[in-house]
């Protein structure tokens, strides 16, 4: 399975990568919360010393939740942070974090893709969703440095859910209102199970 940190091959990973032991898990922040609702601050200021136990919480929040990608205003932090661990459909896996975010997607050329889409803060529920087939994400590491990442079908979904998640918007936002009110009370009725289940694998990482 090729590995794939920031864009650039990399060995070949755990499965619980020396960050998610790192880390201490977080609260995720759920659909209603005012964080999730409005913009998020850039970040002028970087370096791993100010920034490395946050991305190393969520990597273990995001884990323990078993979800593929983290914004940080889902662990209640106002900033434009976001972290991602996923395999695609070709078998390759993606790994790191972005900073400022910004995606370009170029739809009228590239087309979209169906498909299903969750969310960890709207906890035991999904919605068919369209998302542009390829995305070009243009971030900075955690030392400031800028790169620029191309990605199509999951990874892309995955890299455009996140940044705007940053901006206000959750995926559900984009669904037609009954579709919307269907899949929050899908959630609101798997929630405590979902909740439960990740209780039981954040006690995973003290074996």
């Amino acid at each position: 399975m090729p590995t794939y940190i920031l864009g650039r091959p990399s060995r070949r990973l755990p499965d619980v990568t020396d960050e998610v032991r790192r880390g201490t898990p977080r609260r995720i922040t759920e659909y209603g919360e005012a964080i999730l609702h409005r913009p998020c601050r850039p970040v002028t200021e970087f370096g791993a010393e100010r920034w490395g136990g946050l991305i190393d919480d969520m990597f273990t929040t995001m884990w323990i939740a078993e979800g593929c990608g983290l914004a940080a205003n889902q662990v209640d932090v106002d900033a434009q942070l976001f972290v991602y661990d996923l395999t695609d459909e070709h078998g390759d896996r993606h790994v790191g974090h972005a900073f400022n975010p910004r995606v370009e997607t170029m739809s009228a050329l590239f087309g979209t893709q169906s498909g299903s889409e969750g969310c960890l803060s709207v906890p035991g529920a999904n919605a068919a969703l369209p998302r542009p087939a390829r995305a070009t994400l243009h971030a900075y590491d955690v030392e400031g440095r800028p790169f620029t990442l191309e990605a199509s079908g999951y990874f892309a979904r995955c890299l455009i859910h996140e940044t705007q998640h940053l901006a206000g918007t959750v995926y559900v936002d984009h669904l037609p209102l009954s579709a919307r009110d269907q899949t929050l009370a899908q959630s609101a009725a798997h929630r405590s199970s979902v909740l439960a289940h990740r209780a039981s694998r954040r006690h995973l990482l003290d074996e």
